[in-house]
């Protein structure tokens, strides 16, 4: 008997770890193979590639996004493999069960929460008496009846083999993502998530698991996703799992989703004295910051401890985070989102992430959506559209924010004039991106493309279009954000006026008469008591000892009309002025990240 166990990835550098948990499992007593696709690849594709891989058993991984192309792609099969039989499994269909054995005729069983040992047993069966209700953890069909079996025991994970090393993925491991869990289950009950259903947490051997990645290293793995609901419950654990990387990463990167509020003291002083930077990656999941919707939805936070981590985090410049909200919660408005988007956005994360909420099957809040007149979506991902206190007009213009907090925060295209325009121009961050959204989809500019140009003359046409005050120093910004975008000197500008050939021949011969007048940029830091962040080294611009052959052919100039290091500083526009001699040089490093250098023009400058 030939199985196959499949599923849809968001993406082709995503790898599915539940198929090879099974497979880990059951290859000893049977032929299994693994089929995975993307949920933007066209059916008959799909189809077509498992029809000729000639199945007897073909098992699906079902999430909430991909479990309607997976209905597509089951419906085509059973009509030209009649006989196949189909297993589905995964967390979006192991609640509601007798829902999908009834909308899903084509699909014969589904396994229900953990799989390993249901799969198996039900392919002993399949094989074998059929007699399926011995099968615990199943449901199946009985004629016209569907047959659900009581849950299965949790099983002990020792005695789990690995799915991390199978030798077909040795050959794509250090092109996709690699997903690991060091244990399974949450000790939090937050009511919009399924991890709160499954009570405990079980925790892998710490010698297995550490015998695992370096297995995964050794062979090529570059970044390395734990799918753990919170890495740091067990400070212990935590920690000795820290230093092992820390001393065995050898370039690979490891993402984590911590806890932010009870992370230990001594585990941030060691992350922030010897973490690599670059190494590690948090998310913190945030949602919310307002007390009345945490204590109803049963997630508790402490979100002065959450502050106090993420801010010291931040300040050894090692780690970057990736906090993360949910617009929707009960008793969550309009106005009370702004103010958890503002207290979110206010620890300076390195990416802020706005979800919406999803009424998941087996929540406690979708149990309890009428209590709040939610509605939602009726299939998948079941995104809520409203509710009691926010209404879907609210959510539209949120959905506008979430669209330019991607294009001009989380991209890192504008950071220095983002900075800024929240800090000088606009109310608040919240209002910012708000206001920007609004204008965005007014002009009709969700329904087109952009390239790199396109953000930038946008942001411009929004901010004259509101009267900003000091479009001077914001443009002057801009100029440097786009300089750094490029990884390679930019062959055309989007603003007007350039400097004129005889200028920018002038500056150059200063910059090459006096190199030690270019500065590298100051970064002040945000608490003058705190220590100095991580800073990568900048070479000066003396040291790079470049003439002017190789600077005509790797440098870009402007001339900004403020004193730049002052803005950097922290300082305001009124003690910033002056003008700055503005230098960019590309292709001088290894990472290819453009290097600038600043040089104060006037008065400054007449000693030299």
């Amino acid at each position: 008997m030939k199985v196959i166990l499949s599923t849809l990835n968001a993406k082709y550098i995503h790898t599915s770890l539940a198929i090879r948990c099974l497979k880990a499992y059951s290859e000893k007593d049977f032929d299994i193979e693994l089929a995975e696709y993307t949920i933007k690849d066209p059916v008959m594709n799909i189809v077509s590639d498992l029809f000729q891989r000639g199945a007897d058993v073909i098992g699906f991984s079902c999430y909430i996004w991909n479990i309607e192309e997976t209905i597509k792609v089951i419906d085509v099969l059973k009509k030209i493999m009649p006989e196949v039989k189909i297993i589905l499994g995964g967390p979006e269909v192991s609640y509601d069960t007798d829902h999908w054995m009834k909308r899903l005729p084509n699909v014969d069983f589904i396994v229900v929460g953990e799989g390993e040992e249901t799969f198996h047993q039900l392919l002993q069966e399949i094989e074998g008496t059929q007699k399926y209700h011995f099968v615990y953890g199943l449901a199946y069909r009985k004629g016209e009846e569907v047959i659900q079996m009581p849950g299965r025991p949790k099983a002990d994970l020792n005695e789990l083999p690995s799915p991390y090393r199978f030798a077909e993925d040795i050959p794509e491991l250090g092109k996709r993502v690699v997903y690991f869990e060091t244990s399974r289950g949450c000790p939090f009950s937050c009511q919009f998530c399924l991890s709160s259903i499954e009570v405990g947490v079980r925790y892998y051997d710490i010698e297995r698991t550490k015998s695992d990645i370096l297995y995964l290293i050794d062979n090529g793995a570059n970044l390395i996703k734990f799918v753990d609901r919170t890495f740091n419950i067990k400070r212990d654990y935590a920690l000795e799992m820290f230093k092992f990387l820390i001393e065995n990463h050898r370039g690979c990167v490891f993402q984590f989703e911590i806890t932010a509020d009870i992370m230990r003291p001594e585990v941030l002083d060691y992350l922030a004295e010897n973490a690599p930077p670059g190494v590690f990656r948090f998310e913190i999941g945030v949602q919310s910051t307002n007390d009345p919707t945490n204590e109803l939805v049963k997630r508790r936070q402490n979100f002065a401890k959450l502050s106090r981590t993420v801010t010291k985090v931040k300040q050894s410049g090692k780690i970057d985070q990736h906090l993360d909200l949910i617009a929707g919660l009960p008793l969550e408005d309009y106005n009370t989102f702004r103010k958890t988007f503002n207290d979110v956005f206010a620890l300076g994360p390195e990416e802020l992430q706005l979800g919406f909420l999803k009424m998941l099957r087996g929540t406690g809040l979708r149990i309890d959506a009428d209590k709040y007149n939610y509605t939602y979506m009726d299939v998948a991902p079941y995104e809520m559209l409203s509710n009691d206190v926010l209404s879907f007009a609210d959510i539209v213009r949120l959905k506008r924010l979430e669209d330019v907090l991607e294009k001009y925060w989380n991209s890192h295209r504008m950071d220095h004039t983002v900075n800024y325009l929240i800090e000088r121009e606009f109310a608040s961050a919240f209002d910012f991106f708000q206001e920007f959204g609004d204008y965005w989809e007014g002009q009709g500019w969700q329904k087109i493309g952009h390239q790199l140009e396109d953000l930038f003359t946008r942001l411009q046409s929004f901010l004259e279009s509101r009267g900003t005050k000091r479009m001077d120093m914001v443009l002057g910004l801009m100029k440097l954000d786009y300089f750094l975008n490029h990884k390679y000197k930019p062959r055309k500008i989007w603003w007007e006026h350039a400097l004129e050939k005889d200028d920018w021949s002038s500056y150059m011969k200063m910059a090459l008469q006096h190199p030690d007048a270019l500065l590298s940029p100051v970064v002040a830091d945000s608490v003058a008591d705190q220590p100095q962040p991580y800073r990568e080294i900048i070479p000066t611009f003396a040291s790079l000892k470049l003439g002017e052959k190789e600077l005509q052919k790797h440098a870009v100039l402007d001339v900004l009309p403020f004193r730049l290091d002052h803005m950097l500083s922290g300082g305001s526009p009124l003690t910033a002025e002056g003008r700055t001699l503005l230098l960019v040089i590309y292709q001088q490093n290894e990472q290819q990240k453009p290097l600038y250098y600043t040089m104060p023009i006037g008065k400054e400058i007449a000693a030299i």
